[in-house]
């Protein structure tokens, strides 16, 4: 028998339920990955923490895992090509990834990048998207400057690394603790708090840049929201993941997987994060590995907001 995390109620990880179960044989167009590690991130909590419309209880918890595939329906191949029991993959946006075992949809999963251990591996995706499609939202182009909130963060320190990779240059918000690791991946540390636009305005001197292209919010205060509105004038250049209402407000745009144009751009984009992660230019910074029985701690840490990089469960 398998092992899995469901939320048998509405609520917080507390009232969380690691129960035994069958995971179902593999139809064609599926397969079945033994979980080497589970990628733990805070829309798992968020998913179950109320009633939602198309949730029912009791519902699996966890969104991308890394592992081996053990068995494989008929006439099957994934995302990244064809498939045999045995291959490393990665699987993201699936139900149910706390587990030691779990069955899923194959156009859900690529191949390992084998840079990557299985603990990055499985907290790969998630961020990588999401950094992804904000610099895709903002249409960022090469030579040019961005203002990112939040770069120290888990999608900041991708964002740092995609656009390293198109050239374009990161002016990031970050603790002063945390600025050796926004200098790690190539941005410009600024520190948030109050003086944050002079200090915004010296960097750019500093690099002689005359403005900022545009601007994007992993951060959601409203310092970052002001800081973005002041620095660039074309609103549809400022997007956020976190501060929705203030995008309403003020007529930028907000980012989310829910939205079908941007979970469509995700999936397409999925394949090319696989290969930078297999040509080391992309990575994924790790603060610590929880057994997978400890998943509400590992949650808890996550909701502390500064666990200092990404955290996975191991079966």
């Amino acid at each position: 028998m398998a092992e899995h995390w469901i939320a048998p109620a509405w609520g917080s990880p507390e009232t969380w339920r690691f129960v035994e179960y069958e995971p179902a044989a593999p139809a064609q167009g599926e397969l079945t990955i033994r979980v080497h590690a589970a990628g733990v991130n805070p829309a798992d909590a968020k998913h179950v923490a109320a009633a939602r419309p198309g949730v029912e209880l009791p519902e699996p918890i966890g969104y991308e895992v890394s592992g081996v595939i053990t068995a494989i329906g008929p006439d099957t191949g994934i995302v990244t090509g064809p498939a045999s029991v045995g291959d490393e993959v990665i699987a993201f946006r699936v139900r149910g990834g706390y587990a030691t075992e779990i069955t899923v949809p194959a156009q859900k999963v690529l191949r390992k990048p084998a840079t990557l251990t299985h603990a990055q591996a499985a907290n790969l995706l998630l961020v990588g998207t999401t950094a992804s499609a904000m610099l895709h939202a903002v249409d960022a182009k090469p030579g040019e400057t961005v203002l990112l909130h939040a770069a120290s963060g888990a999608v900041g320190v991708s964002v740092l690394q995609q656009a390293a990779v198109l050239g374009i240059r990161v002016i990031g918000t970050a603790s002063r603790a945390r600025f050796d690791e926004v200098r790690r991946f190539g941005g410009i540390p600024v520190e948030y708090g109050d003086g944050l636009a002079s200090r915004i305005r010296a960097a750019l001197a500093d690099t002689g840049v005359e403005r900022i292209g545009a601007a994007l919010d992993a951060a959601g205060t409203d310092e970052a929201v002001q800081s973005s509105l002041e620095f660039v004038r074309d609103r549809q250049r400022i997007v956020t993941i976190v501060a929705p209402t203030a995008a309403t407000e003020h007529g930028f745009q907000a980012s989310s997987g829910s939205q079908p144009e941007t979970a469509r751009y995700r999936d397409e984009v999925r394949e090319h994060l696989v290969e930078l992660a297999e040509q080391g230019r992309l990575t994924v910074p790790m603060a610590r590995e929880f057994a997978l029985s400890d998943a509400p701690a590992a949650l808890e840490l996550v909701a502390s907001g500064h666990p200092g990089g990404k955290i996975a469960l191991i079966p």
